[in-house]
């Protein structure tokens, strides 16, 4: 279920309104840190959403900026209390807490991935390969918290007001053998399943569409309702990117829809994955069959030594 409380989009859309009143009011983040006593970096804090305003800071701001309408300044303060509120993935301690919040508010989110399947798309298993590998390695416990999260994380696709989803893999993401082919094929059946929901589309982009702008990079876009700005993250090894810039915003969004272009259509790439799907059955079949048959060389084999009085 979506969380009602929103806290991390309601801290968003309190440091946009607060953005632009400082701006209206001519100052800038020292200016405004300076009158209330404050660092620059509290300020700023405030105004990206990746800090709390208390009912004290929302009174000290509207004061600041002049907001003397009532109505506006107790909205202020609503959203400043509904900031605070905790949502359901806090209890994780996770390091990505912030980006699990804005997912979970988002009205909106487009994915390119060149090398894995995105993670509101994963099975269980797949899912599982890919935590297991993480480094340092994890207890076995904390693994298992961590798929917990990714498949509450995948409720979003569901309910009234499910998650508009659309991913754009390259065709990479379908040949990395995570977890094995029983898993692989798994997944890819899941792929095409998940289509057939008309908020979530993915394409692929084929080995023969050779080079693409974002090749060397992965990237979410997600868009809010209302007036809450969207942003873009970047994920890596050394830590996670939030851009909000406009320009930067846009430059990814040219980059999403030059992919878009460049890819299959979404009928299209279903059959792409269909058709790698079908390798990875045939694999795992000839496995199964290849145990099989051994299991019976080695069941006539004991035979034959019992008959034999050799053991």
């Amino acid at each position: 279920m979506r969380e009602v409380r929103r806290p991390t989009v309601r801290r968003r859309e309190l440091g946009a309104l607060l953005r632009a009143l400082r701006t209206q009011k001519g100052l800038t983040v020292e200016q405004a840190a300076d009158k209330l006593l404050c660092s620059p970096s509290k300020v700023s804090r405030m105004e990206t959403g990746h800090g709390a305003a208390t009912p004290r800071d929302i009174r000290d701001l509207c004061n600041l900026y002049d907001v003397t309408d009532q109505a506006e300044r107790d909205r202020l303060m609503s959203l400043a209390r509904d900031g605070k509120q905790t949502g359901w993935w806090q209890s994780y301690e996770l390091e990505f807490s912030n980006y699990v919040g804005l997912e979970a508010d988002a009205t909106e989110l487009r994915y390119y991935q060149s090398t894995i399947v995105p993670g509101l798309l994963q099975t269980a298993d797949y899912a599982r390969a890919m935590i297991e590998v993480t480094i340092p390695r994890l207890r076995p416990e904390r693994i298992d918290e961590l798929l917990e999260v990714k498949m509450k994380r995948q409720l979003i696709l569901k309910g009234d007001r499910p998650l508009r989803l659309w991913g754009i893999l390259d065709e990479a993401a379908l040949h990395r053998l995570v977890g094995g082919p029983a898993v692989m094929a798994a997944q890819l059946d899941r792929l095409i399943e998940v289509t057939s929901n008309p908020n979530i589309t993915i394409q692929v982009i084929p080995y023969e569409a050779g080079a693409h702008p974002a090749m060397d990079s992965t990237f979410n876009i997600l868009g809010f309702a209302g007036t809450v700005p969207g942003l873009v993250y970047v994920e890596g090894l050394v830590g996670w990117i939030y851009l909000d810039r406009r320009n930067d915003i846009e430059r990814y969004q040219k980059v999403f829809e030059h992919l878009h272009a460049q890819a299959l259509d979404p009928r299209a790439s279903m059959k792409l994955i269909a058709k790698i799907g079908k390798s990875y059955s045939a694999y795992r079949l000839a496995y199964v069959l290849t145990l099989s048959r051994n299991l019976a060389v080695a069941i006539r084999a004991a035979g034959n030594l019992i008959s034999s009085n050799r053991i």
